[in-house]
């Protein structure tokens, strides 16, 4: 039972670890693509020593085949010069030789048509794997560099989003209150003017002024046509 919940445990803080370090993968996707590309290298270092060992092996068993192939060469030579000679002891030695020799051979060149094979394919997956870590290189500059030009044109838009609530245009729209309150002030002023009773006095005592001058007038101007008609009579 311990070990179970040791297990679990273990189990927990790495998935913990797994959603930190993901979290972190986000904010920083650089640092996500260098962890992808130095797992990619290390990948590349072990397959390349792995081909290399196939690759010295291959070379090993064609070396080996180039040996037998010269001694089975150098027997088959023997052999014959043997039976021109009528040495049959010998003969027979040299025959078991041989068949020795060409089941070695025979041996040989299949081990080495599969080691020829097994370094083909290695070489291959080395060269895709190194393909892959070039793209992976790319990609990475690719999309840091478009991450950065995004991260500007945010930065642009929050700019132009929080314009209109700057400290200077807040004390625009402060001025502009200021002065619509002023003028509404004024305005305020001569309405008031308008109904005001000293006011309206004035203009009634204007208006008497008028009246009794024009009633002086008119009787100055009936007493001058009285006189005209007595002159004429």
């Amino acid at each position: 039972m311990a070990n179970g919940f040791w297990n679990r445990m273990s189990n927990l803080w790495r998935g913990f670890l797994s959603l930190w370090v993901s979290d972190i993968e986000k904010k920083h996707p650089e640092i996500a693509y260098e962890n992808a590309i130095n797992s990619m290298v290390e990948k590349y270092v072990k397959l390349k020593q792995a081909t290399a060992a196939i690759i010295r092996r291959r070379d090993d068993v064609a070396g080996r085949l180039k040996v037998k192939s010269k001694e089975l060469a150098q027997v088959d030579l023997d052999l014959r010069t043997a039976v021109e000679t009528n040495q049959e002891d010998l003969g027979m030695v040299l025959i078991q030789k041989k068949e020795s020799l060409t089941a070695e051979v025979a041996s040989l060149k299949e081990d080495l048509e599969g080691s020829v094979r097994d370094a083909d394919s290695a070489k291959s997956s080395l060269m895709q794997v190194q393909t892959e870590i070039q793209k992976l290189k790319a990609e990475k500059e690719n999309m840091m560099a478009k991450m950065a030009s995004a991260e500007v044109k945010v930065r642009i838009q929050e700019q132009l989003e929080g314009l209109s609530v700057d400290a200077e245009v807040k004390a625009l729209d402060n001025v502009r209150g200021h002065i619509k309150e002023t003028i509404a002030q004024a305005n305020l002023g001569d309405e008031l003017a308008e109904t005001d009773i000293d006011a309206r006095l004035r203009k009634l005592r204007a208006s008497s002024g008028d009246v009794t001058a024009k009633s002086e007038w008119e009787k100055l101007r009936q007493a001058s046509a009285a006189s005209q008609g007595q002159k004429t009579m």
